[in-house]
């Protein structure tokens, strides 16, 4: 593990302990242990947010081959498993989404810009679900003060994303291309060869707006199921709220957890924008580390099983390659 994401997962730790200690630490435990059974229904609403992503990955792959949703929805399971559980930034899973949708026949240049772009569509609709935030922010009865900031916030992110789908337009993947198929010159390293076309691929993606709009549609919709859960997961731990506010604190602590990308599984920054976003609302801190906490159990109880399947669909390749070795 590298130095710089094993003192992460170090700081990221210790704030996620920070704020628990600092909000009744014994009290979250009690919380967590009544909520029961109720745990299982925090855990059941995330499986349709993972289906409809799914979905909006299928979109964005060649119509030839095409597996069926309920395959794309178990890659997306993996994918999330990845980028959540293991030590790396929050793109590890893309890299082994890629990885598996090879071994589904995929090109590497078609896996990589669908997966780039897929990528790019689920951060766009994430800011389209921020600013629906932001717009009960202002038309709710919150402090204007913090309305302002996370409008400007939200304003600096647009920003950003905007920059990110011109330099794609523009060639961002061409020098990794060049790369890749340099690699691909040696024996070790000849199947990079497939990325060949990736930047082509991820541009013709980005003239298909049909295909475009029909992933951003499926992507909204597993973001407002995620404003179902966190209403779920505040039920379970005696904090009943309606669906707007469900969505606000869900809008705006997923944007925060995002830009903590950089620190696996975003330690201490989920847990610190959850309580951003349930203050808005009136909501004490010790639910708000409720709830994320509840996001985290939910997070080891799906991603486990997803680990153990990636392994699985891992080893059945390998057992293939060595069937037809001669």
């Amino acid at each position: 593990m590298k130095l710089h994401v094993a003192l992460g997962i170090v700081v990221g730790l210790a704030v996620a302990t920070a704020l628990v200690v600092m909000n009744d630490g014994a009290a979250i435990f009690r919380a967590l242990v009544g909520a029961g059974w109720g745990v299982l229904a925090v855990i059941a609403v995330h499986p349709w947010q993972t289906l409809f992503s799914g979905l909006a990955w299928r979109d964005l792959m060649p119509r030839q081959p095409a597996p069926g949703w309920l395959r794309f929805a178990v890659l997306r399971w993996i994918r999330e498993a990845a980028n959540g559980l293991l030590p790396v930034a929050q793109i590890g899973g893309e890299l082994v989404g890629i990885r598996l949708l090879a071994m589904d026949g995929f090109a590497l240049s078609d896996a990589g810009a669908g997966t780039a772009v897929d990528l790019t569509v689920e951060t766009v609709t994430q800011l389209v679900f921020t600013l629906l935030g932001v717009g009960l922010l202002v038309f709710g009865p919150y402090d204007p003060v913090v309305t302002r900031w996370v409008g400007g916030a939200t304003a600096v992110a647009l920003l950003v994303i905007a920059a990110f789908l011109l330099a794609q337009l523009k060639g961002l993947f061409r020098p990794l291309e060049r790369v890749l198929l340099w690699l691909a010159e040696k024996p070790r390293w000849a199947a990079l060869g497939d990325f060949a076309g990736l930047q082509d691929a991820v541009v013709a993606l980005y003239h298909q707006p049909r295909r475009l709009a029909s992933a951003g549609f499926y992507h909204l919709i597993s973001w407002m199921i995620g404003g179902i859960e966190v209403m779920v997961a505040l039920h379970v731990v005696g904090v009943d709220i309606g669906l707007s506010q469900g969505l606000l604190i869900e809008s705006i602590g997923q944007a925060t957890r995002t830009v903590g990308f950089a620190i696996p599984g975003s330690l201490g920054i989920q847990e610190g924008g959850y309580v951003l976003a349930c203050g808005l609302v009136g909501i004490a801190p010790q639910s708000a580390i409720e709830l994320s906490l509840l996001k985290r159990i939910r997070e080891v109880v799906i991603g486990i099983p997803g680990l153990v399947a990636w392994h699985f669909l891992e080893g059945r390749q390998l057992a293939r390659r060595r069937a037809i070795a001669p």
